[in-house]
């Protein structure tokens, strides 16, 4: 569903991603791991379009979306949850979930689609006129989560969902995202927490200064020495 070929991505002189190939298949849940400054977070805005490659293709379902637009690339079925949440703190909940929803007209489906994350995430009903800045930091998760789902995607992009959140919150947020999953979503998850990601994810990639030093399942890569020592604390 998802692909990247060679991709190579720059912040001015600074060489961030180094020939990235990875893909994504449908309906599974993929985990990149790695350290601050690994180059995580340029992974997804590449692929969202917030930043283009200075090389290489990032395909989608086969179709290149490497010069797309961020909005045109949400309209193919791109939805991209950013790290540190970045909701609109003073609108309300209920708008915030409006705007996620702004490339669509359905009004009746889009109803449907509310309903359904207020199944995944019973807060946000009860929340529903308050203002998204009130929210606890694991409300305001849930909100950028349910925020992107309102377009409808085929691939849910997750920057650090556990970023800042207290542990009984981060376990919280992960059943949520395996409910996701289980709704047929694919997911391409980004995480320091590498523990709670490799219990969800099917694959992973490992990421280090911008190139990919390891790849394997989630099984593979959690009994990986070097991988016990440097995220799981063994």
């Amino acid at each position: 569903m998802l692909e990247l070929n060679h991709v190579y991505t720059r912040y001015g002189k600074v060489e961030c991603l180094k020939g990235i190939s990875f893909t994504v298949k449908e309906g599974e849940i993929v985990a990149i791991l790695g350290a601050n400054g690994a180059g995580k977070t340029t992974i997804l805005k590449t692929i969202s379009g917030l930043i283009r490659p200075t090389a290489g293709e990032v395909l989608f379902k086969g179709k290149s979306i490497s010069s797309l637009s961020p909005e045109a690339i949400v309209r193919f079925g791109v939805a991209h949850v950013p790290e540190g949440r970045q909701i609109f703190q003073r609108l309300e909940v209920r708008e915030n979930l409006d705007l996620g929803a702004f490339i669509r007209r359905d009004k009746s489906e889009i109803q449907k689609d509310r309903e359904m994350i207020f199944e995944i995430f019973p807060i946000l009903k009860k929340r529903l006129k308050q203002k998204a800045g009130t929210l606890s930091g694991g409300e305001q998760q849930m909100l950028a989560i349910g925020r992107g789902l309102m377009s409808r995607p085929s691939v849910l992009l997750l920057d650090e969902p556990s970023l800042g959140l207290a542990p009984i919150l981060i376990s919280s947020i992960y059943r949520m995202i395996r409910a996701i999953h289980e709704q047929g979503k694919t997911i391409l998850l980004i995480e320091q927490n590498a523990h709670m990601a490799l219990k969800v994810a099917n694959r992973a990639y490992v990421l280090q200064i911008g190139q990919i030093v390891l790849e394997g399942s989630a099984k593979e890569v959690a009994a990986n020495p070097a991988i016990q020592s440097a995220y799981l604390g063994g």
